[in-house]
């Protein structure tokens, strides 16, 4: 698939992607908020460079590597995505407090209704703010929304240098084993 160009990603601007969720998700995997370029693919960690789809596969979340075109075929293994917040911008540090407290908000109603096993937010300190949990680290935390669990993983961006595509595959295999 040729890269999206300048024009197109700009257009993607303020965007959405639709969630790839059902009810009772094994893991409902959740994004800070969607690239521009997934918002032109309309794929979830469609930038070239994310690592989302490896670290699925190196975790045993899925048996080989998914692209992100083939996003749906999460559900048959209990897996879902969403995103803290649903617009997409060039770099999530667009994304203003406001709304990602807006969108924690929206997202405990969303996991509300749809009751997976596990919330799996991919990136601390979006959890941080969307869900006023300062201290929040890596890994499960003390809080739920009912009867679902909240784990916070670390964010598969490219950008995120201080992980690597092993690490954070041993952390979402903790996941993994905790989600049965």
């Amino acid at each position: 698939m040729p890269l999206p160009s300048p024009e197109e990603l700009r257009a993607a601007r303020d965007s959405t992607v639709d969630d790839v969720v059902a009810p009772g998700l094994s893991v409902l995997f959740c994004g800070i908020n969607p690239s521009l370029m997934s918002a032109v693919t309309g794929h979830h960690f469609a930038r070239p460079g994310n690592r989302f789809w490896p670290v699925l596969r190196l975790s045993g979340f899925t048996p080989r590597q998914l692209a992100p075109a083939e996003q749906g075929e999460l559900l048959s293994y209990g897996l879902g995505i969403t995103n803290v917040v649903a617009r997409a911008t060039a770099r999530a540090d667009e994304v203003s407090a406001a709304e990602f407290r807006e969108g924690g908000r929206v997202l405990r109603e969303k996991v509300a209704r749809l009751q997976p096993g596990w919330l799996a937010v991919v990136g601390v300190t979006a959890y941080r703010v969307a869900f006023a949990e300062p201290k929040a680290r890596i890994g499960p935390q003390e809080r739920t929304i009912g009867e679902t669990g909240i784990w916070v993983l670390p964010n598969p961006s490219g950008l995120n240098a201080h992980w690597t595509a092993r690490t954070m595959a041993e952390e979402y295999g903790r996941l993994r084993t905790a989600a049965g």
